[in-house]
């Protein structure tokens, strides 16, 4: 790619105020409902300018391209920020690891950072929240309420949602301009049959696939617009071990072509995470989720290899790439589980403020949940003793092994079911599927290579619908 190019992305004020277009007032605030700011003092309207690098199509991307909220976080940058207001000439001081807006403490006036700090404060764009709290509260009051019959009696007690908070989550959104390579080995299964194997009591059917193998490269442009990786450490692609941080991710994707230039009035009334991460650190992710993505999209073109297809090697050449920092906005509910012990847990529900996605982890009743699964089994094994029982004289060995073995079977089906109800522990934010991406120029090559015959049902080194996850810490 060409040399980096930094995008300009602070904002046009320099006397460290946002004001109204109309009457110049500071006291501005966001109407959720519409995603607009409106000025308290005139009543005025208005939406934050669109920043232009994001009209701008992917097509049209070259180079290395860094939005200037983007760029490395300064160590040694300071946090403290002093603003001098223009109304009355006082100077306030602003604490960046807490908020980049403040009030003046003699006129009132609103202060905000406009011009971008190189400590990670300072994103450049911002998605505005678009759901009232109260309508927050009640999502998460419906999504708890239909949990709450396994759920740990101290949290029933406790669970309150006047704790939810507005929070502006930090996340780098990526466009990608490339071209993919993907060369491998498919199966398609041309016929089947049945044999039997062993005699007696040990007798089997098998099922032979009969199998055509070939050679498969794909090729193709790709376009990937606003890849959303979050720029936290704490959420980087991972949880805590302490904390569900899993579910902020599953909610997952936002709606991200309406983001706007960063201005701080969108911040009021919220609570903001700054970004702790550089773009080297998230690299890795990003190219990998831009492959999967990729990889996932070209299945379109597999359709032929119902037996899966094996990639053996995968390049992309990448053409130009922007990176832009971004707020995300969230209504977040919290409770620590055993708090002030070593088995602390945060769990956490979320409500994605733009597309309304709610999903969350719910501390369980384990006594409650283990007494029920225990049940079930119990009673399943009992029907199954009494069936047999009841169709011939006396139960054999083989027949109590069945039972017990269906009885577990199902009970695990249950327990399983119900935690992941609860806990979501494997919920994620699918982005193979649900990056934003587009295929073109795509050349397809198959050639025929063997045909024969096998009892594996499926190609057993096939990875076209395997996922790669990297965690921030470079692990798998």
């Amino acid at each position: 790619m060409e040399e980096k190019k930094i995008i300009d992305t602070a904002g046009s004020g320099i006397d460290g105020q946002n004001k109204c277009p109309k009457c110049g007032a500071t006291d501005i605030s966001l109407n959720e409902k519409t995603g607009e700011l409106r000025c308290n003092f005139c009543r005025h309207t208005f939406m934050a300018e669109a920043l232009e690098d994001m009209k701008s199509g992917v097509g049209d991307l070259t180079g290395e391209q860094i939005g200037s909220g983007a760029v490395d976080i300064d160590k040694n940058a300071e946090t403290m920020v002093t603003l001098k207001c223009s109304s009355c000439g006082a100077e306030v001081v602003v604490d960046l690891s807490e908020s980049t807006h403040a009030r003046c403490h003699w006129c009132r006036n609103t202060l905000s950072i406009n011009s971008k700090v190189p400590n990670g404060a300072v994103p450049d764009v911002v998605l505005p929240f678009k759901m009232k709290k109260e309508e927050a509260k009640q999502r998460i009051e419906d999504y708890v309420g239909q949990r709450k019959f396994f759920a740990n009696k101290k949290f029933k007690s406790e669970f309150s949602t006047e704790n939810v908070m507005g929070v502006y989550f930090p996340y780098m959104l990526v466009d990608m301009k490339g071209h993919a390579t993907f060369t491998g080995y498919g199966e398609h299964e041309k016929d089947s049959y049945k044999v039997t194997e062993g005699s007696g009591d040990d007798k089997t059917e098998k099922t032979v696939y009969i199998v055509e193998g070939y050679d498969v490269k794909r090729e193709c442009d790709v376009e990937i617009d606003d890849l959303a990786v979050e720029s936290s450490s704490r959420r980087a692609g991972a949880s805590q071990v302490n904390e569900t941080n899993n579910i902020i991710n599953a909610i997952l994707p936002f709606d991200t072509e309406n983001c706007v230039k960063y201005d701080a009035n969108y911040l009021k009334g919220y609570t903001s995470e700054k970004r702790d991460t550089n773009k080297s650190d998230l690299q890795e992710i990003v190219d990998s989720q831009e492959q999967e993505a990729v990889k996932f999209a070209l299945n379109d073109t597999l359709e032929h290899y119902d037996r899966g297809v094996e990639w053996k090697s995968i390049n992309i050449e990448k053409q130009g790439e922007k990176w832009l920092a971004a707020y995300l906005p969230v209504w977040l509910y919290s409770y620590v589980e055993n708090a002030g012990t070593s088995k602390a847990l945060t769990h956490y529900v979320a409500v994605n403020a733009r597309t309304s996605e709610t999903i969350g982890s719910v501390p369980l009743n384990k006594s409650r949940i283990g007494s029920f699964t225990a049940m079930i089994g119990a009673i399943i094994a009992a029907v199954l003793l009494g069936y047999f029982a009841w169709s011939s004289p006396g139960l054999e060995v083989k027949e109590l092994a069945i039972s017990v073995g269906v009885a577990a079977i199902i009970a695990f089906a249950y327990f399983s079911t119900i935690y992941n109800k609860y806990r979501n522990v494997n919920e994620r934010h699918y982005f193979e599927e649900e990056t934003k991406i587009e295929l073109k120029n795509i050349q397809k090559e198959d050639n025929y290579k063997k045909k024969y015959e096998t009892k594996d049902a499926t190609l057993l080194d096939a990875n076209n619908r395997d996922v790669n996850i990297v965690k921030l810490d470079g692990k798998h």
